[in-house]
């Protein structure tokens, strides 16, 4: 009998340190839902984080578990959710609580904390809550007096998340709509209605693009992750002190290029710094080297001063890319179209094939229908079929149509190019591409085109890929360019879980092999701001009422959320150093990046995933705050230009050389005077104020803050 009961005590003993720990807080949590389950029938009101399933309530929780842990012999009432590494979600019903003490091989168990969905966790990711906190640095930086320049449709100029943090002003200085046609228009522009200041705005109440593109909110979400001010509940973007500039643009290459032109001159206005953030992106504005008339744009743009951030694109996951090297063969591949039901808008596909220089290439249609060829088009040569072709392929009384442009050497670039566009909605038939050459590469890129003039979505080409993804105008060399990754999550125990890329990220090279993406940043499930006059659905997460309206924040996932939040990261340099040239910023993201267990180890040369790796706001803000710290120093080896304070003449001492170029910019970054000079620089034509003068040798270059007097 006494061997028994210390058997029996044994066991028992065993039992209780079978038991998962569980902290005071959630003991009681634990404790009160076990006694109100008891007593309520019904629903339980509680702190805890409660989720129903099918009809019943269940707490979440977080364990953390021992390799033996078996999700298959859970207790009663205990529903299992997901692992990472030593870490599960359970849900544990209600009226199971007492279950909790049979859970086996579970080390720790905790309540999940009550979350919001928002942008926190990439405000996090991206370590801004530490520049916000001035974390090792001089003082807090939220984006104060630096503009964030947003392209994009879907604005809701009366959303608090524009406003201060104390929801007194808008932070909207002003708005372009170019949709609208009643005026006035910007002073420099000849259409849509600009609207400034508050009243305006608030009269204006959102932009009209819902009525030529109906996805009308995206601008209000994009907008909120770069520099969202809270709405009065906490949930703030990254630079949350900045001004706005909303553009609604057109979708072609002419309004977007307005676009920034207008922000450019508005922020000259408020001789304030500017950051333009461009959540879009297609694969036919122009070659996707770099070349294109919108990336020569961007590129003169951030010559001139202006930061622009753009989002890499949401093809990672599409095998719409075909990159052929041609050796006397053929290449033949299936065109995928997306569902015509599935948009009202939905045209056909476009086709962009882009060759080597001095290399020609020929490419035809064949419709199959039951595995046999019913049409085809001759073969259309870049060399000898140069211009453009519109036809149609009838089969009884079938169509298929067709368009074809054929460039023997682009202009842009020198290369062949053709552009096919299909429509086809016959749901037998199978459209082909039959392609072949001497020799010489060439690019094909499958994308689907709508009537309205938008679609940047690739569809599969049999025996495709998803490399060479970055569109326009990311392809451009002096943008920023930005992949997205999933925020990494903080357990409450201290377990940190590292965000992995996207699956939709667009990955690089550029087709002239130029390392894209930049960096990467959070652009999964990002919580911000809706437009309260959308016509598009979405699931809300949170809402409030400011001024009698109700306004929602919703969870979006894309490119389009990375590169806001990255804008809202240049906000909080250009706060920390409003010298920094376009250039440096992008040197500073890029040098000041961080690894993690997700990126690897990043080559030098970079990843064509990750870029350089992820954005690290902290560090970055640091770097530009240094930089700033040591204008009074030699402007580079052992040479110097004074006076800081001058009123005519900058002079160069011991230049070394015969000659120097020089650039000098004010802090908004406008370029006002260059040359060359040996030992002087005259800047008596110059009005007073401060300037950021760039001086260059054959061998050296380097910056330095000037005061004109």
């Amino acid at each position: 009998m006494r061997l028994k009961l210390v058997a029996m005590f044994m066991v028992f003993q065993g039992l209780l340190i079978a038991q998962p720990q569980i902290g005071s807080v959630d003991s009681q949590l634990f404790g009160e839902l076990k006694e109100k389950s008891f007593k309520t029938s019904g629903f339980v009101e509680t702190n805890a984080t409660i989720v129903v399933i099918n009809g019943l309530q269940y707490v979440s929780t977080i364990a953390k578990v021992t390799s033996e842990f078996d999700e298959y012999a859970l207790p009663e009432g205990i529903i299992f959710g997901s692992r990472i590494g030593d870490i599960v979600t359970l849900k544990v019903g209600v009226n199971n609580v007492a279950q909790i003490n049979q859970l086996e091989n579970v080390t720790y168990l905790e309540i999940a904390g009550k979350i919001t969905p928002m942008v926190n966790n990439a405000v996090l990711d991206l370590r801004a809550d530490s520049v916000h906190n001035g974390l090792n640095l001089n003082q807090s930086y939220t984006g104060k007096d630096v503009i964030i320049g947003v392209t994009d449709w879907g604005f809701d100029y009366s959303h608090p998340m524009f406003y201060d943090t104390a929801l007194n002003n808008t932070r909207i200085l002003a708005a372009w709509d170019q949709f609208k046609t009643s005026g006035p228009a910007p002073s420099n522009m000849s259409y849509g209605t600009e609207y400034v200041g508050e009243s305006e705005l608030l009269a204006a109440q959102s932009d009209t693009a819902c009525t030529y593109y109906d996805y009308a909110t995206h601008g209000s979400h994009v907008a909120g992750i770069a520099g969202g001010g809270g709405a009065g509940i906490g949930l703030k973007g990254v630079a949350f002190d900045a001004n706005f500039l909303f553009t609604a643009i057109h979708l072609e290459m002419g309004a977007v290029i307005d676009a920034v032109s207008w922000m450019k001159t508005t922020a000259s206005a408020e001789n304030k710094r500017l950051v333009v953030n461009m959540s879009w992106g297609l694969y036919y504005l122009g070659p996707l080297d770099g070349t294109s008339l919108i990336s020569q744009a961007m590129n003169s743009f951030t010559d001139a001063g202006v930061v622009i951030v753009t989002s890499a694109g949401n093809n990672g996951n599409d095998t719409f890319h075909i990159k052929k090297d041609f050796n006397q063969d053929t290449v033949s591949t299936r065109i995928s179209f997306y569902p015509y039901s599935s948009h009202p808008s939905m045209w056909g596909q476009s086709i962009s094939m882009w060759g080597q220089v001095n290399h020609s290439f020929k490419s035809k249609l064949q419709v199959f229908e039951n595995g046999v060829v019913v049409m085809e088009t001759p073969f259309y040569n870049t060399d000898i079929n140069p211009g453009y072709i519109d036809s149609i392929l009838v089969l009884g009384g079938d169509t298929v149509f067709f368009n074809i442009a054929i460039d023997s050497a682009h202009p842009q670039n020198n290369t062949p190019h053709m552009r096919l566009r299909v429509k086809n909605t016959h749901a037998n038939f199978r459209i082909i591409l039959k392609s072949t050459a001497t020799n010489g590469t060439v690019h094909y890129y499958n994308v689907t085109e709508l009537s309205n003039g938008a679609g940047n979505w690739g569809m599969p080409l049999t025996g495709g890929d998803s490399h060479y993804s970055i569109g326009e105008p990311a392809c451009a060399e002096k943008v920023i360019t930005i992949a997205a990754h999933n925020s990494e999550i903080r357990i409450p125990n201290g377990t940190v879980l590292d965000g992995s890329l996207a699956s939709f990220s667009s990955e690089g090279p550029t087709i002239d092999e130029r390392q894209k993406p930049d960096v990467s940043a959070p652009g999964v499930s990002v919580g911000s701001s809706i437009s309260s006059y959308t016509t598009e659905s979405h699931t809300a997460f949170a809402s409030t009422t400011f001024n009698g309206r109700t306004y929602d924040f919703a969870r979006f996932s894309g490119t389009s959320m990375s590169s806001p939040a990255t804008a809202g990261v240049v906000a909080l340099i250009l706060e920390a150093n409003p010298t920094l040239t376009p250039a440096q910023v992008k040197e500073i993201l890029i040098t000041t990046t961080r690894e993690d267990s997700k990126t690897g180890s990043i080559p030098a040369t970079g990843s064509l995933e990750w870029g350089f790796g992820k954005v690290n706001a902290l560090a970055a803000v640091k770097e530009a705050s240094r930089l700033l710290s040591v204008t009074d120093a030699p402007i580079f080896n052992n040479v110097n230009v004074y006076p800081t304070l001058a009123i005519d003449i900058l002079n160069i001492s011991n230049p070394g050389v015969n000659q120097y170029t020089y650039k000098i910019f004010s802090l908004n970054g406008m370029m006002v005077q260059s040359g060359s000079v040996q030992n002087q620089i005259s800047i008596s034509s110059l009005p007073k104020g401060t300037y950021i003068l760039h001086l260059r040798s054959a061998t050296d270059n380097g910056v330095k803050k000037i005061i004109k007097m």
